[in-house]
């Protein structure tokens, strides 16, 4: 099926900004010398920076090239959780049920049963257990017809426009369905835990699964090598398929690798273990596992309802989960045209962007940033953050952040090891983005100055630099402007992060 790709104009008007020649405010000299001085790095040549500092009222501090359309990475998470909050609501939830249009002779229950899903990312296996002892306490016992797996809230298209191929079998681009299933409470949808545990010295690794499912089948090619031996181990899925083979050498007494990895059509995988969670708890189900709609007249034996979205956030934007914010793009299509893709939730996440201020015009392919089709401008995400503050919603979005320099996983989340032991600690909120020659940094800092700024800074094109520290740079110096410059410090400490990932889906912070 070929996918139409929306570029929008903004019917709010256009933001007309002179690119080339950076634009400082007139008390702002100092600062902008500054930021001019760090985006003048040699590592940059080549590259394609944008970079745009404003108050929350929007009033411009700094800008350099801001209007220019950029890939934007994970950065697009902030238009689409955003918007996201302004159509659903912040007490949006996502229900599963468990119902049958059939009726009950005793322990036997004559016809379907049905799950169906809304596309909840914090599914767990657990949670289909608990579904299913709901249904055995019923008093059923055994089910003549199919277990039928009702994933049309959404459509049936799983990857989203230009995703990478190489990338399809790592859980940070698994498939997008409205049944789907997390291996932990990170709730990355759509994805399991493939766990190699090193045997004696010259023997076969265990390799297990979390959640245990035969749903999936493992090829164990690897080997245990020696104590202190290099790990080599890799994991890896057959395309099409949910064989997982595992190849290399595990050394012998060290701590078992985790990889999460995408599993191939996630509906029948929530539809595995609800069967298997349904059998251990006395109820069997004659039938095969189907696909199919539940009927109108069915009655529900079974529910469970999400975390609210406000609350989904925290693992959304702090761990910059690509498949929430595909989710949140399909049931922002299903809210309002009552169909859930990517075709009927794109135009609806841009005209939301029309009522958080942004002007001009962007492309969104998808909600996460995998996609290379994505194009925005640094002035407007500044604009979209400047927006964000006008809303009710906006101290839970704002905390959802991450916080640069907190340790804590889900609070400092992908900027816990950005920044630390400086005027930036603890100081600027802001969503990172990352792909191969690709680097985003948008959000909040607050001055030594006492005053809070917006930011956005968008770099593409990087060939040989990590210009994530160029961008830790320019967000510690923001957040010493109208302290003791003499006391300042511009370089932050080093610290190692992938730069062509989020470090949060190689699981590093």
């Amino acid at each position: 099926m070929r996918r139409s790709l929306r570029l929008t104009a903004l019917t709010a008007g256009l933001i007309v900004l002179v690119a080339g020649a950076p634009v400082q405010a007139q008390d702002r000299d100092s600062l902008g010398a500054d930021l001019d001085t760090i985006l003048a790095d040699p590592g940059l040549a080549g590259a394609d920076v944008g970079l745009v500092v404003t108050t929350p009222d929007g009033d411009v501090v700094y800008q350099r090239a801001p209007e220019r359309r950029r890939q934007p990475a994970s950065n697009a998470k902030l238009a689409t959780s955003a918007a996201a909050l302004e159509v659903l609501g912040p007490d949006h939830t996502f229900t599963t049920t468990v119902a049958t249009p059939a009726r009950r002779t005793g322990a036997v229950l004559n016809g379907n049963l049905y799950l169906k899903g809304t596309g909840d990312p914090t599914m767990l296996a657990a949670d289909y257990d608990a579904l299913a002892a709901t249904v055995a306490a019923t008093g059923t016992r055994v089910v003549t017809g199919n277990l039928t797996a009702d994933d049309t809230w959404f459509d049936d298209i799983r990857l989203g426009l230009s995703w990478a191929w190489d990338d399809e079998p790592y859980y940070y681009n698994a498939q997008v369905s409205a049944l789907t299933v997390s291996p932990d409470e990170d709730f990355d949808a759509g994805s399991i835990i493939v766990r190699v545990a090193p045997g004696a010295a010259g023997q076969r690794p265990t390799v297990t699964t979390d959640p245990p499912t035969n749903y999936v089948r493992v090829v164990n090619n690897a080997t245990t090598g020696p104590a202190g031996s290099s790990n080599t181990t890799t994991v890896d899925r057959v395309h099409g398929t949910n064989t997982f083979t595992i190849t290399g050498s595990i050394p012998a007494g060290a701590s078992a690798q985790s990889e999460w990895m995408a599993v191939w059509e996630p509906t029948g995988y929530a539809a595995a273990l609800f069967r298997a969670s349904l059998q251990r708890h006395g109820v069997t189900v004659l039938g095969p596992t189907v696909r199919a709609a539940t009927p109108s007249d069915a009655r529900v034996l079974a529910t469970r309802e999400s975390i609210p979205l406000s609350e989904l956030q925290v693992p959304f934007l702090k761990l910059s989960n690509n498949l929430h914010a595909e989710i949140l793009v399909k049931s922002m299509g299903r809210k309002v045209s009552g169909e859930g893709s990517w075709d009927a939730g794109r135009p609806v996440l841009v005209d939301a962007l029309t009522t958080l201020g942004v002007t001009g015009a962007l492309s969104m392919a998808d909600g996460s940033g995998l996609s290379r089709m994505d194009q925005i401008s640094p002035a407007q995400l500044a604009q979209l953050l400047s927006g964000a503050t006008t809303r009710p919603w906006f101290p839970a979005w704002f905390d959802a952040l991450p916080v640069a320099g907190n340790p804590d996983r889900l609070t400092g989340g992908t900027l816990r090891s950005r920044m630390a032991g400086t005027a930036a600690e603890g100081n600027v909120h802001a969503k990172t983005g990352s792909l191969t020659g690709v680097t985003g940094l948008s959000g909040y800092v607050d001055t030594a100055g006492g005053e809070r700024l917006v930011f956005s800074m968008l770099t593409n094109n990087t060939i040989g630099i990590n210009a994530k520290t160029i961008e830790d740079r320019v967000a510690v110096r923001l957040a010493e402007e109208g302290g003791d410059t003499t006391a300042a410090t511009t370089a932050p400490r080093t610290t190692t992060y992938p730069q062509d990932l989020e470090c949060s889906w190689v699981k590093a912070c």
